[in-house]
């Protein structure tokens, strides 16, 4: 089996619920991240930025639209130096604005991709994968783009089957 990465970034505290906000103490993002994890036996990276996104959930909006809109690269806390070892990443995020937050970005413009395997996927509220996929394909240059996954944010803690069974799948 192919040694894999799972990049993903995940928010805690409040998330949006199908027209509610609730605050969690887990991502949901985090969760789909650790099922693919679990079923392909790849190893986890957590983008985690230098400056906190605001704890309530519309502030943080407003911060990634802007985020988005000025196409911005948040400093991060540690940074991967290579993909040498790996040759499928799975990159996992929830959809801001209709793509991954700029943080995950700050990430991967910084790796060689060539000859890697990359699968998208999004946790969402309705806007299903966005233009991750696209994203993906203009950032990853030199990598085969495979399959994408998007699943609901209500439903990721639930989602331990179905994700485990995409994830194995993708790699046969």
């Amino acid at each position: 089996m192919p040694k894999s990465l799972i990049i993903y970034y995940s928010r805690k505290g409040q998330n949006y619920f199908s027209g509610s906000i609730r605050s969690i103490p887990k991502g949901n993002t985090e969760y789909v991240a650790e099922y693919i994890a679990s079923a392909v036996g790849g190893d986890l990276f957590e983008v985690a930025t230098v400056k906190e996104y605001p704890s309530d959930y519309t502030e943080c909006t407003d911060v990634a639209k802007k985020e988005l809109g000025l196409k911005a690269r948040p400093e991060l806390k540690r940074y991967l130096d290579s993909l040498d070892g790996y040759d499928t990443v799975f990159v996992c995020g929830p959809c801001w604005w209709g793509t991954y937050p700029m943080a995950v970005f700050s990430q991967l413009e910084r790796l060689d991709w060539n000859g890697k395997r990359v699968f998208a996927v999004m946790t969402h509220e309705g806007s299903g994968m966005g233009s991750s996929e696209r994203d993906l394909k203009d950032v990853c240059k030199g990598a085969v783009l495979g399959g994408s996954l998007a699943i609901s944010g209500g439903q990721a803690q639930s989602s331990k089957e179905r994700v485990a069974g995409w994830a194995r799948s993708s790699l046969e």
